[in-house]
């Protein structure tokens, strides 16, 4: 299967870690990374907080203040200095 090409602009630090993915070879290890970076992705993109109104997001910036964005913030730090180290790319800020 081919798959589709697409051309857009991208900052340093998307492009590293669009390179860092290229550079996984094809196997479960890959497909895991990549579901795991598509959910995380989902969730900073919209967070379901507990206490969201039809209006949407009821702070400005949910990761000051909401239980849940805390919690997946503290995973996320958490998992990132777990792979401090592999290849330098868990140290290269974003």
């Amino acid at each position: 299967m081919s798959e589709q090409k697409v051309s857009i602009a991208l900052t340093p630090a998307e492009w590293r870690l669009i390179a860092g993915l290229r550079e996984v070879p094809s196997s479960d290890l890959k497909e895991k990374v990549l579901r795991l970076f598509a959910a995380v992705v989902e969730f900073a993109s919209e967070p379901r907080c507990a206490e969201a109104q039809a209006d949407g997001v009821p702070c400005d910036a949910p990761n000051t203040s909401c239980e849940q964005c805390l919690h997946v913030d503290g995973m996320l730090d958490a998992l990132r200095q777990r792979t401090a180290g592999a290849k330098g790319l868990a140290a290269t800020p974003v």
